[in-house]
């Protein structure tokens, strides 16, 4: 499923495959598993971890087992922080006392208020019980744009020098997206005790997607959608979106994000 519908991400399917597999295969696993995606808007973040959840739990999203916490719904108030801390540590520890095999998902960690993540280092590291629970079985996934831009700047870079996108390695994007996210005191994990304890198995970077890719997903979703295929159709939806840097107009603006609103404006 990842390889066919999720477009233009080579080292995602890499890292979450591998991830994934090996943690899946431990009968008894060290820690949980701890995966941060990284990317900006529409390049497959809350995508690929609900294709996740869909295959790892019956019900997907809507299993009982799986957890979503959004800061700007369930932590919107700066004032009263230790409340929510105390809050999210009762829910994660209560729902890994239900089921030690439970996935909880953290959108937007970079509007989250510095130091609330932190109240879940206990839950993500090696030990053998917390809290009188065994949660070394539980996957904890962080979705973020930050680190975006820096993964744009050097996918452009590289178009810049004549090299294909694909040639970007783990390795070069890992250090640029540590710099923005971890050292960033508005960000989430800002001076984190879940960075400085290496608790996250796997960064995840998203690229930017370029034109045809932007195309596949047109596609993709014209085909869900059960309509024609129609070439000019997909070229004007494609050419609808804006594109980035201004003078070239290489990288999608929105990633995907907005191709299935567009679609019925062309049909």
């Amino acid at each position: 499923d990842l390889a066919t519908n999720l477009v233009g991400q080579p080292l995602v399917r890499q890292q979450v495959m591998k991830g994934v597999r090996e943690f899946l295969e431990k009968q008894n696993p060290v820690k949980p598993l701890v995966m941060s995606f990284h990317g900006s808007t529409g390049t497959g973040k809350t995508y690929v971890s609900s294709m996740l959840v869909r295959y790892l739990f019956q019900g997907g999203l809507q299993s009982p087992y799986v957890h979503q916490f959004s800061p700007i719904v369930h932590f919107p108030h700066a004032e009263r922080i230790e409340q929510y801390k105390e809050n999210l540590k009762r829910w994660i520890q209560g729902n890994l006392t239900n089921c030690g095999r439970s996935a909880f998902l953290f959108d937007e960690v970079d509007k989250m208020h510095p130091g609330l993540i932190d109240v879940i280092i206990p839950f993500l590291g090696p030990s053998w019980v917390v809290y009188g629970t065994n949660y070394r079985k539980a996957i904890f996934i962080f979705i973020s744009n930050a680190g975006g831009e820096q993964i744009n700047e050097m996918t452009l870079d590289l178009w810049r020098a004549r090299k294909d996108r694909e040639e970007i390695s783990l390795q070069d994007l890992e250090l640029a997206i540590s710099k923005a996210v971890f050292e960033n005191p508005q960000s989430g994990f800002w001076k984190s005790g879940i960075i400085n304890e290496h608790l996250i198995d796997f960064v995840v970077p998203f690229l930017p997607l370029k034109r045809h890719h932007v195309k596949q997903c047109v596609v993709s979703e014209l085909v869900q959608q059960g309509l024609e295929v129609r070439p000019g159709v997909v070229q004007e939806v494609a050419d609808s979106i804006p594109y980035f840097p201004e003078g070239e107009k290489i990288f999608s603006s929105t990633g995907c994000k907005t191709v299935a609103s567009r679609i019925s404006f062309f049909f």
